[in-house]
């Protein structure tokens, strides 16, 4: 006897968009079984018709009532159409209720439907929230399940791949190189090399978008006017797009005319300062406006000139806690490892520092950080040997990866580099001291190699020369922070993932559905900064140390220190010499300073997420057979490797995948960087760079003390103007700020990990348990922060005027808050 069941489509409309009364479209069910001969039933499904929505949700709901004919089976998919030229449509969920049993079915949709015209030869499949491992698969949906993955790799019917442009309606997932950065056809200084595909230029992969090649560079690929493509689903919500600028245009370079005095920095903050008139300026003023907590920036007309308006930024942090921090060397050491990139600072493990550059091209090798300058620097109360035993040396080493750019960022104008190394020694109360920095320019110019240690003095010159000493450094670390441990280690190493899980793993794949979520937005937030971030004559290029050689930069590091297994923060802390294993100790891990904010909070987060996917993993994955038998996870890890990072597919650090343990540390290690470790090197970024004095983008002048045998006389007269002209300029000041206020933001739809569970793991009451251990794992971690920001004796957390460490908490509110952690890199 044939039964009757409804199925409710819910639609998420566009902001102020409408549907007709009479818009309808059509929903197609297969069963999870085969007929009685083994072969798929027929489809059965009928036309949802809009019904009136009564209620205050914003959704519009779909009604089809569906006769289901006599041992069809249980419902496993649904295929949703819509009439041709109807607009595209958000399908949130398919609900299908048996009126007689009470059972329903629920399919998470939440995904973009096109009409049937736009792609004739694609159907839109959506599973139940039951997740199944291939050979697990009920056979009325094994077809089925390869067919959706085939669309997503734009794979037609006889096995070829679809090459063509791809347009931003469609869904597929390809890899290409970073081809795209210059543009060589508007004039030949945007030319910029491939990063990816070579061993000069290795590279993660991002995803393909089909553009024809540039004229002028064949192997460059043309940059569009319009937004850049990524896979329909892959697209920002219309809330979160409000909060980013749009395509920008053309490039050129920003002013370079210096601050005054520091009177008129502090105005950016109460009157605020006219916005760089320059053609990439990245920020439309309603995005500033669009940031309604009362600490957010508002776009007020000067006085003076009423038709041209300023920004007026709120104070960061930082400037509202202690206008003079800058000058402190404490907090310059404490930002080491309670700052925006705490994942610099390292254990000094052997002595002499050297250098393991070519020294006929760079130098001589040996470090101006002698033993008889450090005895000096540390006192007689221990030896540099001691010191080293002790575990009281820590450095922030940039001397060779920067030295190798040197000569290349010096031939841009009002810039400069050096290769730096600065030392710190800890104290009895965990906090650092700074020794002194090393700055080294190689032979250049016909000059010889130059290097000089500068060390906090009280004598008046000698505390104005370190003070711009911890300038450039300063810049130096912003320059490998953005570029390296934000950009490079998080966006685009992610990305890969994000494209292999597309195209190997069925959206009804257990591990598909645990780590979707930490991928949200990641291709469309990447796609965005290399449309106006990390381009030629960017916002990177334009503010930077680096300049035109940022993404180049980028690619050095990555060939020489990047590899996967590393990732995963108990690895980076014992790489580093920041940790070493000891069963006996919290997280099994002995630190090297115990007071280290970012370690001790993400230690608890890290073991939160580790406990979480491990009782997700076991669950799915009881053994190793299971492991061994899923074809579409080998499939993904193999594909991350070859397809994703080819360029290091051989080298170091890659786990095998043979045992749930395996899989457990890769897919911990992934959702770790999607999370904790983008969290705590972007949602603090104004908070500490906002007030570029605490953490300059740039250095633009060399030290006084290079190319002169005396200290110049304007040095001596006026300090402060050295400074000043050394800083970033105001166009450059003003645009960093923007972009560190924008991408320190939470949008009002951010997802914070662990605040709600996704349907297909409340789907299972054993995940579904887990899940709700996970949340109160994180609840926990909130109280425990505040507890030890309040704790007197942590002085890298507490003291009178410093920012305290809370950007690893779980939850935050919109806007610009100092905490909370999304699932994904998203800003």
């Amino acid at each position: 006897m044939a039964a009757n069941i409804i199925a409710i489509a819910s639609v998420i409309p566009k902001i102020n968009e409408k549907f007709p009364s009479d818009d309808t479209l059509f929903l197609q069910f297969a069963s999870c079984d085969l007929d009685a001969d083994g072969l798929l039933k027929p489809l059965i499904g009928g036309e949802a018709e809009l019904i009136k929505n009564e209620s205050t949700e914003q959704k519009y709901k779909y009604v089809a009532k569906i006769e289901v004919p006599k041992g069809f089976g249980e419902i496993g998919a649904v295929i949703v159409e819509l009439k041709d030229d109807s607009p595209e449509k958000f399908i949130d969920t398919v609900v299908v209720a048996n009126p007689t049993s009470h059972n329903t079915i629920t399919f998470s949709c939440t995904s973009w439907v096109q009409p049937k015209n736009l792609i004739p030869d694609q159907r839109r499949i959506f599973f139940s929230t039951k997740s199944y491992l291939p050979e697990e698969t009920p056979a009325g949906l094994v077809k089925l399940r390869a067919e959706d993955l085939e669309n997503l790799r734009g794979q037609k019917e006889d096995g070829t791949v679809d090459t063509n442009q791809r347009k931003a309606f469609e869904r597929i997932y390809d890899y290409d190189v970073y081809n795209d950065l210059g543009d060589p056809d508007v004039d030949t200084k945007w030319k910029r090399p491939v990063l990816g595909g070579s061993v000069q230029y290795p590279y993660p992969r991002r995803c393909r978008t089909g553009r024809p090649a540039t004229v002028s560079d064949p192997k460059s690929e043309q940059r569009s006017a319009e937004s850049f493509y990524v896979p329909r689903d892959e697209a920002f919500s219309e809330v979160k797009q409000k909060m980013f600028p749009t395509n920008p245009g053309k490039k050129d370079k920003l002013g370079a005319k210096p601050f005054t005095d520091f009177t008129q920095i502090d105005l950016m903050f109460r009157d605020g300062i006219a916005p760089p008139s320059n053609p990439h300026e990245i920020l439309q003023f309603n995005i500033i406006s669009t940031l309604n907590a009362s600490n957010q920036p508002s776009v007020q007309p000067t006085p003076v000139q009423p038709d041209t308006p300023v920004i007026k930024f709120p104070p960061p942090e930082a400037l509202k806690r202690d206008k003079f921090n800058w000058l402190s060397d404490g907090e310059f050491a404490r930002q080491t490892i309670a700052g925006l990139n705490p994942y610099c600072i390292q254990l000094v493990k052997s002595w002499p520092l050297k250098s393991e550059l070519d020294p006929e091209e760079y130098g001589p090798q040996e470090s101006a950080f002698t033993t008889d300058l450090v005895q000096k620097l540390i006192g007689s109360s221990l030896t540099v040997e001691e010191a080293i035993a002790q575990k009281k040396l820590f450095i922030l080493d940039y001397h060779d990866t920067l030295m190798q750019y040197v000569e290349k960022v010096r031939s841009i104008k009002r810039t400069t580099l050096y290769g730096s190394r600065t030392l710190f020694f800890l104290n009895s109360d965990d906090t650092l001291t700074p020794l002194g920095i090393e700055l080294t320019r190689p032979p250049m110019a016909g000059k010889p190699q130059w290097k000089q240690v500068f060390s906090p003095s009280t004598q008046a010159t000698n505390a104005w020369l370190w003070r711009l000493a911890k300038a450039h450094v300063l810049a130096h670390d912003s320059c490998v922070h953005q570029l390296v441990i934000h950009w490079l280690r998080t966006h685009c190493c992610m990305e890969p993932y994000a494209i292999a899980l597309n195209r190997q793993l069925s959206t009804m794949h257990p591990i598909y559905r645990l780590l979707h979520p930490h991928f949200r937005f990641n291709m469309r937030i990447n796609s965005n900064a290399r449309e106006i971030l990390v381009n030629a004559g960017g916002i990177i290029e334009s503010t930077f140390s680096a300049g035109g050689y940022s993404m180049e930069f980028s690619s050095l590091v990555y060939k020489r220190e990047w590899q996967f297994d590393t990732q995963a923060l108990p690895e980076d802390l014992i790489r580093r010499g920041m940790a070493e294993r000891d069963a006996s100790a919290p997280h099994g891990l002995k630190l090297a300073i115990e007071d280290y904010p970012f370690a001790n909070d993400g230690l608890i987060l890290w073991d939160a997420l580790v406990e979480w996917i491990s009782a997700y993993v076991n669950h799915y994955y009881p053994d190793e057979k299971a492991i061994k038998n899923d074809k579409e996870l080998k499939a993904w890890w193999k594909e991350i490797k070859e397809k994703g990072h080819p360029d290091k597919k051989k080298a170091a650090g890659w786990p095998s995948l043979k045992t749930p343990q395996d899989l457990i540390q890769i897919v911990s290690t992934i959702a770790w960087v999607g999370c904790g470790h983008h969290t705590a090197v972007n949602f603090i970024q104004y908070a500490h760079a906002g007030y570029f004095p605490n953490r300059p983008s740039i250095a633009r002048t060399n030290m006084p003390t290079e190319d002169f045998d005396q200290i110049p006389e304007e040095f001596i007269n006026n300090p402060e103007s050295v400074i000043l002209e050394a800083f970033p300029s105001i166009a450059q000041a003003s645009t960093v700020a923007q972009t560190m206020l924008i991408l320190s933001a939470h949008s009002p739809d951010e997802e914070y990990i662990g605040k709600k569970i996704e349907p297909a793991w409340a789907e299972d009451p054993t995940i579904a348990r887990a899940f709700d251990k996970f949340k109160m794992k994180l609840d926990k971690l909130e109280k425990t922060i505040d507890q030890r920001n309040e704790n007197s004796e942590l002085k890298n957390r507490r003291g009178a005027g410093l920012v305290p460490y809370e950007v690893l908490k779980p939850t935050s509110g919109f806007g610009v808050t100092g905490k909370g952690v999304p699932y994904s890199v998203s800003t």
